[in-house]
């Protein structure tokens, strides 16, 4: 390349740098170096996560396992999905879940037009607290896949980014509970974050049964191992030994349900 065409090139090529490259963090090896955003937490308690919803299909199955496990857990809602389906976004809420914001639709950051991103997330985050009645607190891109404009984009509205240390490929055709739960079982220990989808609107049809039916073995093998499971809010992500400072203890209660 001629020395002309270099300093024509420099800049856009460092600005497109500075764009793509938190998109990094997608791979499992920048995650582990990034603990927080990874969402590495307590170490007695796994963080359980939900993606792509709500879906009135679905979602109120999730609902129902979990309230049947005594489980509540972060739903990351998009926002094209909770226009089109408020009440099931209610309905988590309802239940106790965490309402948390993946984007108006589910688009790769990388190749999306400048100011979009920003656009879409905030309107995201507010239509989730109007509906919902509860702020978000977490944003998780799709694919997670993150850029500067994401980021930025987060601190301005609030939201804290946070991907996950295992996820159970559960949005393939091939998926099933049992594949599920073989996946996420190397990555089931203290200080997790789960990776699960309540919905198929972004992956095969009827995928989301795969998810549904390893959940009761998911949260089983976790208590076996003496950990608590549930929301991200609970989790203590980027706090030492993942303790809240100022915060009283999360009673037992949060996790259990009251004996009938």
């Amino acid at each position: 390349m001629r020395p002309h065409a270099l300093v024509v090139a420099g800049p856009a090529l460092m600005a497109a740098l500075l764009h793509a490259g938190p998109g990094a963090t997608w791979l499992p090896p920048v995650r582990r170096l990034l603990p927080s955003l990874a969402g590495e937490g307590d170490p007695g308690h796994v963080a359980l996560t939900f993606d792509d919803g709500p879906d009135p299909r679905s979602t109120p199955l999730f609902l129902d396992e979990l309230d049947r496990l005594g489980c509540r857990a972060t739903f990351f809602l998009l926002g094209e999905m909770l226009d089109r389906h408020p009440e099931a976004g209610r309905s988590i809420a309802r239940a106790g879940h965490e309402v948390a914001v993946h984007g108006w639709r589910h688009h790769n950051a990388l190749v999306t037009p400048p100011g979009r991103v920003a656009a879409e997330m905030g309107r995201a985050a507010r239509l989730v607290t109007a509906v919902t009645g509860a702020r978000p607190s977490w944003y998780r891109p799709p694919y997670g896949v993150l850029s500067a404009e994401a980021l930025l984009a987060a601190r301005w509205h609030g939201l804290r980014p946070v991907l996950w240390t295992a996820w159970g490929e559960d949005w393939t055709d091939r998926a099933t509970p049992g594949s599920v739960l073989r996946t996420l079982e190397p990555g089931l220990r203290g200080g997790a974050t789960l990776l699960l989808h309540d919905c198929d609107h972004t992956s095969a049809p009827d995928s989301w049964r795969s998810a549904l039916g390893a959940l009761a073995g998911v949260v089983g093998r976790c208590r076996a191992a003496g950990l608590r499971v549930g929301p991200l809010g609970a989790h203590g992500v980027g706090v030492p030994g993942g303790v809240r400072p100022h915060r009283r203890p999360v009673p037992a209660s949060f996790y259990l349900r009251p004996e009938a």
